[in-house]
């Protein structure tokens, strides 16, 4: 069984600093995670990542993962608008495609922003969900889809954080995450929302969806994004 750790930049990803390498065959970062643990082999981020907050050099195995190598692979998958425009969804789909795996699990990476606590593990920083953005109105109804499009593959998403969460994965720890089972879905409703999803058409090659938003219906989007919920919840 191939499992994947991706790390996000939430204040609990501190919490693995000290974990065994063990159960994690590869462990992909998201932005600046990389700072989390040395013994990352992938680190995901935009093109506008600042460079300074970028490791200024890293081993022979260790790969960086850009727009170039991650805009492809979620295309395949469903593209931007659909599938949600946070790099943690990006990281995810990136792995699924491009590792294969059968478990991915996700620390750091539940997208809730406290007004009154660190939103980072660094400290504060610019909380993408936040922001206004047609791919962004429902973060639970993304992590649906991603659930549902990794479990169509073999794969279980999970999550490791036991904080709020805006994603609706099972939960597991370090010790249960070998255990992890493919989450159940609808497959009629899934099909439904593939469907709908290839009549909107709502998809850009480049993956820069926000210059052409004038052209999605929000109201559509909305429809799908319950239709996703419900091909999670109604088995």
């Amino acid at each position: 069984m191939s499992i994947i750790l991706i790390v996000g930049s939430g204040p609990n990803v501190v919490s693995c600093r000290e974990w065994p390498r063990a159960p994690f065959d590869q462990i992909v970062a998201i932005n600046n995670a990389w700072g989390v643990r040395p013994d990352w082999d992938a680190l995901i981020y935009p093109d506008d990542f600042p460079i300074a907050r970028r490791p200024a050099d890293h081993a022979a195995h260790q790969r960086i993962v850009t727009a170039a190598d991650y805009v492809p692979l979620q295309n395949g998958l469903g593209g931007f608008v659909y599938a949600g425009g946070t790099m943690a969804f990006t990281a995810s789909y990136w792995a699924l495609a491009a590792l294969q795996p059968q478990v991915i699990a996700v620390l750091g990476c539940d997208m809730v922003y406290p007004n009154i606590a660190a939103t980072h593990f660094y400290g504060t920083g610019t909380a993408d969900p936040l922001r206004r953005d047609v791919t962004l109105r429902s973060l639970e109804a993304k992590s649906a889809r991603l659930m549902a499009m990794a479990a169509r593959q073999g794969c279980a998403m999970v999550n490791l954080s036991q904080d709020d969460s805006r994603l609706i994965f099972q939960r597991v720890t370090r010790d249960t995450v070998k255990d992890a089972q493919l989450a159940p879905v609808n497959d009629q409703l899934v099909a439904a929302a593939l469907a709908e999803e290839a009549r909107l058409g709502y998809y850009v090659p480049t993956g820069k969806y926000w210059k052409q938003e004038e052209r999605f219906d929000v109201a559509a989007i909305d429809a799908l994004d319950a239709l996703w919920l419900r091909a999670a919840r109604e088995i």
